[in-house]
């Protein structure tokens, strides 16, 4: 039975099926697994602040998700009986609010709860956690769930039947009306500091954003808020925003701004408007992206290389930290064309911050940590993955550059080198011993890069095996790594010609094939 918590598990948050509807997906993040799991966080809490439980403070907020009221229910339960002095229901929220919750100065809680599995489909939910120091580590959520299989005070055992899962939707008024929870406007309070720091960047009026069209497109999400208390209080025009309106069922497309469904509702929600920028959020809002006016996605390498342009302007010489995956001509843009360092990290939105902490730690400058996928954090705002803080720097530096003539933000990064053709391949690995097959197996990649013509091993390489190309082989990189939670082999493949790929793709898969315990997608 413990494992029924420790499987939640999924890096440094914890994730599971809350909802039917999905084939193959059984429920196991029910309210009866949710309670010990609220009811620990303020064990461990306690531990870590070394006061009692009895004067904890703990907030707790959530996405647009359909489980997401019987989840709150059953973290307030489980806080309730660990006996925490205050809790306080912030209601739809972002992830990175939640976070400002032990900030504030007039919120100040000892620990905050997020609800959310960011742009999983609508079965899923899951919980993250805060304290002042910032978002949980593996080893913290870890511990947390081991409390959770040693309360013995809640019944573990999923519920049977749809009518015993929503059972615990009818404990909402008796857990809000015991006078332990109340209701705070956390995101007025988070979208105000938001608006307090675009006017004092911009360094113009209160409405430094007038007469700049920006649409937003929230995906359902929890990211509507920044249409009305952000945009329109700094003056944009936001006709032609899009799916502001929560709705868990995510009827329009995935919130993600990876998702080229998604990229393409806001370049066309851009071109139809006639905007001057498009911004798109993830579901709890802690990722971003951006089109330009001229509908050209900013996103993925282009989104770092602006972030980058902003960032090294105002903190000249110093290092950006980057996933894996990202390009040759980012590199370039970074370091050739701006000047700064880039050091190419692993995969994991947590990886690179903490590996740009450590670099701060002995010395090195670092006030930028992002990762392709659209997590970014800055050394400025307590290195929290933030997508809502990120675009107020871009709306800094579009209000500035629309005030002096300049045009638009796509300006700071024409130029940036983009490679000719760009492709991600996930081989799966068949063996339920995936991670030692998996260790095995790039061991024997290094044997074959070595032997290989033309391939050369990248220097300075943190995550898996990355290889170099030559002109005559390809002339682009190839990484291949292992999955930080799945039984997957993630192959990423660049090349700066027509064909490239194709080239690097047949010899990769000359390799790959060898091995009989993969299941190769088309190559």
């Amino acid at each position: 039975m413990n494992q029924t918590w420790l499987k939640l598990q999924n890096g440094s948050d914890v994730r599971g099926v809350a909802l039917e509807g999905v084939e193959g997906e059984a429920v196991n993040l029910t309210p009866e697994i949710v309670r010990p799991i609220g009811f620990a966080f303020a064990q461990w809490l306690s531990e870590k602040k070394g006061v009692p439980v009895s004067q904890l403070k703990v907030a707790v907020g959530h996405d647009s998700r359909l489980s997401a009221d019987m989840i709150k229910t059953a973290v307030f339960q489980g806080l309730e009986k660990a006996g925490c002095s205050e809790i306080a229901d912030s209601g739809l929220s972002s992830t990175p609010a939640m976070f400002m919750a032990t900030v504030f100065e007039n919120h100040a809680f000892d620990g905050s709860i997020m609800l959310t599995a960011s742009h999983l489909p609508f079965n899923r939910n899951g919980l993250k956690f805060f304290t002042r120091a910032g978002g949980l580590e593996k080893a913290d959520i870890k511990k947390i769930l081991t409390i959770a299989t040693k309360t013995g005070m809640f019944e573990a055992s999923a519920p049977s039947t749809r009518a015993e899962r929503e059972r615990p939707r009818e404990c909402r008024a008796v857990t809000e009306g015991s006078g332990n929870v109340r209701k705070i406007n956390l995101m007025d309070d988070y979208a105000a500091s938001l608006v307090s720091n675009i006017r004092k960047g911009a360094g113009q009026s209160d409405t430094p954003l007038a007469g700049l069209k920006i649409v937003v497109d929230a995906g359902n999400g929890a990211g509507g808020y920044f249409v009305d208390k952000v945009l329109k209080p700094l003056g944009a025009d936001t006709t032609g925003s899009q799916f502001l309106e929560p709705d868990g069922s995510f009827p329009n497309h995935i919130p993600n701004p990876e998702e080229k469904e998604a990229m393409d509702a806001i370049i066309a929600a851009v071109k139809n408007n006639k905007a001057d920028l498009g911004i798109i959020f993830d579901t709890d809002v802690d990722r971003a992206g951006a089109v330009d006016k001229n509908g050209k996605p900013i996103n993925r390498n282009r989104f770092i290389a602006l972030m980058s342009t902003i960032v090294l302007e105002e903190h000249p010489g110093t290092v950006i930290v980057t996933d894996s995956v990202t390009s040759t001509g980012l590199k370039y843009w970074i370091e050739e064309k701006l000047g700064g360092v880039h050091c190419r990290f692993k995969r994991g939105y947590k990886n690179v911050i903490n590996e740009s902490i450590r670099l701060n730690g002995e010395g090195k400058e670092s006030w930028l940590a992002m990762e392709t996928s659209g997590h970014g954090a800055l050394k400025e705002n307590y290195f929290l993955d933030d997508g809502a803080y990120q675009i107020a720097k871009i709306l800094i530096k579009a209000a500035q550059l629309h005030a002096a003539g300049r045009g638009g933000v796509d300006v700071l990064v024409a130029g940036l080198p983009e490679p000719a053709e760009a492709k991600e391949y996930r081989a799966k690995i068949k063996t339920p011993d995936f991670g030692p097959y998996g260790d095995a197996l790039l061991k024997k990649f290094e044997q074959f890069v070595a032997d290989e013509p033309g391939w050369s091993a990248t220097p300075n390489n943190f995550e898996g095996v990355h290889v170099t190309v030559d002109a005559a082989h390809g002339n682009g990189w190839a990484l291949l790594r292992k999955s930080l939670h799945d039984p997957v082999l993630p192959l990423n493949i660049e090349s700066e010609e027509a064909g490239g790929v194709a080239k690097i793709a047949a010899r990769m898969q000359a390799f790959l094939s060898q091995f009989d315990q993969l299941d190769l997608p088309d190559m």
